[in-house]
């Protein structure tokens, strides 16, 4: 069900993709966005929910036991009400952006990672954006495998180091020079456009070469397991016979 359910999500991506002219992956990675913001306003409503209704209880329980709340009760009741609500609506729906740092953790990265890619890939030219779906892809997986790795090892602070730091700010520090002077060359006669799909071409790269390092012990054990399922079964008399 769970695999139905996926390629369906998949299918409808495709779908979605093909008639407003975006990759998959953006597609993907934009749902996977703004499901997490749809989420926290979810929570919001219900916390909202949850303060005014024991509001309410606190009221119903002071009239029970004290007495009538009176006139300058019901003021109090309803300003506190407004400052609920108001607290709640300022909550933000995503959360606020962390400076990157080795103890922050790995699902807050590939998140803060995967914000920064849908917001700002429509500022990005057309041949860095597909870099950036093609990196978008890749982000699910690399949180799974991440997560199951200790933190210390060198390949994992590699790629925390890339998706919490250098791609950020390699995004950032495009979007500072002005529009005009990123058709200028560089000291490699490359332009800002060049430049940024350049980079985020390598790293693609090296995410794919992360991801299938980290994959290796998965593979190594699949392998082992299935040579000794061959050699203990393939001949049917060895079933047979226990």
């Amino acid at each position: 069900m769970a695999r139905a359910v996926d390629e369906v999500i998949a299918r409808m991506d495709a779908t979605f993709a093909r008639y407003d002219g975006r990759t998959a992956e953006a597609v993907g990675a934009q749902r996977r966005y703004y499901g997490r913001a749809l989420a926290s306003a979810v929570r919001r409503l219900v916390g909202m929910g949850a303060a005014i209704a024991l509001l309410a209880i606190a009221t119903v329980a002071f009239g029970l036991v004290v007495g009538p709340i009176g006139w300058n009760g019901l003021f109090v009741v309803a300003l506190l009400t407004l400052a609920i609500m108001v607290a709640f609506s300022l909550w933000p729906v995503e959360p606020k952006r962390v400076e990157y740092s080795e103890a922050l953790p790995t699902p807050a990265i590939v998140r803060q990672l995967e914000g920064v890619l849908v917001r700002e890939r429509r500022a990005l030219p057309a041949p860095a954006a597909r870099r950036v779906d093609a990196i978008s892809a890749q982000l699910p997986l690399l949180e799974s495998r991440l997560g199951a790795v200790d933190p210390l090892d060198p390949l994992a602070q590699d790629a925390r180091r890339l998706m919490g730091k250098h791609l950020p700010e390699l995004i950032e520090r495009y979007e500072r020079i002005p529009s005009a002077y990123r058709q200028q060359t560089d000291g490699e006669g490359l332009t800002a456009d060049q430049r940024l799909v350049s980079s985020l071409e390598a790293a693609k790269d090296a995410l794919d070469d992360i991801g299938a390092r980290l994959a290796q012990s998965d593979r190594q054990a699949f392998e082992t397991q299935g040579r000794f399922i061959e050699t203990r079964y393939k001949d049917r008399d060895q079933i047979s016979g226990g």
